[in-house]
């Protein structure tokens, strides 16, 4: 796993007991070089073994089963309130599993997104009145075909169990680039409602620091898409951003008790981070990193700045994080308040992927679990699903989804 750095706020109580993940992130590219994106080393990940099997744990054995195999690169899932599931493939394909079998037919009605590389169909979620509106988001990159520039874009429409319907963009970045890759695009929700977009940087170090940038920020936006008149920054940083100095965030998560917005981003050849989110802070990206650039030449002196917030942990080799869920279901006893992070890959080595299990005493680690490495697979999203059961996908052309239950 690598070393894992603590600092920041050490001395914050965390009141969900052992609460936070890390998350999977996908491949990550040499820094400011448009093109290609996933290593040599990463390509034609192994075959899934056969499924269902039983794994060891630290407190339990674990039976992991394959929901709905046959995925093309799975990024993101929603659960409805009748217990199916909605998953987005980045080829450009919103897909529903229904009682437990895969549908054939694609959902229509989603965005067209420009496909290369990292660049599809990204995040799905529901909106928190879903029940009564059927209002559902989706993000995507955003192609131009004039300049083949494209960018991050969030849409909202509406899902009637077969299609959606009234697909309209919503919010678009100013972030086109020819990169295809760190397009940011989790969604968050808080409790009073507002969403939460991330923003990735591009591949363009400087765009992080730029007030008149979506780049490299955490948006906060109303579920219209229009901006809240209380966001912490002022002019000349434009109205929508909420935190600034991100790089690659590729997981976003409301706390279940205390509220507060946990995100995690890729950090470039080490420096993932785990920040909990203050509304108007500066995270340092690319002013300061535990992490260095590809070819090994230092990207900052610093890792530290009194004046800029100071990653909650941080990973260095990175395990290219992505996805976070926190575990409050009673299926899993002994994991209530861990938290859950996929991993896509440790230290930049094929086949690596695995989630990590992760436990608090107050606000300090003190244990970091590593669970399903044995799969060998690159670890996208994980969810906690209504049943009180974890589900994840696995980023690979022939993906999978994946459930967790006890073995007993």
């Amino acid at each position: 796993m690598g070393q894992v750095g603590q600092v920041g706020r050490v001395g914050r109580p965390l009141l969900f007991g052992v609460a936070f993940v890390l998350v999977a992130a996908s491949a990550i590219v040499v820094a400011q070089q448009p093109g290609p994106v996933t290593p040599p080393n990463l390509r034609n990940s192994p075959a899934m073994p056969a499924l269902p099997a039983v794994f060891d744990t630290a407190v339990q054995k674990i039976r992991v089963s394959a929901v709905a195999p046959g995925l093309v690169n799975p990024w993101s899932l929603a659960f409805l309130p009748n217990g199916d599931i909605l998953v987005t493939e980045r080829p450009g394909r919103l897909r529903i599993v229904r009682g437990g079998v895969l549908d054939p037919a694609p959902i229509a009605g989603t965005p067209t997104p420009h496909v290369a590389a990292l660049a599809g169909l990204l995040e799905i979620a529901l909106h928190p009145r879903f029940a009564e509106n059927r209002v559902v988001y989706l993000t995507y990159s955003k192609g131009r075909a004039e300049d083949k520039r494209s960018t991050t874009a969030l849409a909202r429409a509406t899902f009637d169990g077969t299609a959606l319907a009234g697909l309209k963009d919503i919010f678009v970045a100013n972030t086109w680039s020819v990169s295809n890759t760190n397009y940011g695009g989790r969604i968050a929700f808080d409790r009073a409602g507002f969403l939460y977009l991330t923003v990735g940087e591009r591949q363009e170090q400087d765009r992080a620091q730029k007030p008149e940038e979506h780049a490299g920020k955490v948006l906060r936006l109303r579920d219209d898409g229009t901006v809240p008149p209380d966001n912490p920054f002022k002019p000349p940083y434009l109205p929508e951003i909420y935190t600034t100095g991100h790089r690659s965030p590729q997981g976003l998560a409301i706390h279940p008790d205390t509220g507060e917005l946990w995100e995690n981003e890729h950090g470039p050849l080490g420096g993932d981070e785990l920040n909990i989110l203050k509304p108007g802070a500066n995270y340092g990206w690319p002013l300061v990193t535990y992490g260095t650039d590809y070819d090994g030449t230092k990207i900052s002196d610093l890792t530290t700045r009194p004046d800029l917030e100071a990653p909650f942990m941080y990973w260095v080799p990175s395990i290219a994080i992505s996805g976070i869920t926190f575990y409050t279901g009673d299926r899993f006893p002994q994991w209530k308040g861990n938290v859950f992070v996929g991993s896509m890959f440790a230290g930049r080595t094929r086949a690596t992927g695995h989630l990590v299990r992760i436990t608090f005493n107050k606000s300090r680690p003190i244990q970091r679990e590593p669970i399903i490495a044995e799969l060998k697979q690159r670890i996208r999203d994980v969810r906690q699903g209504p049943d009180g059961l974890l589900y994840v996908l696995t980023d690979e052309p022939n993906g999978t989804l994946l459930k967790i239950e006890p073995a007993s």
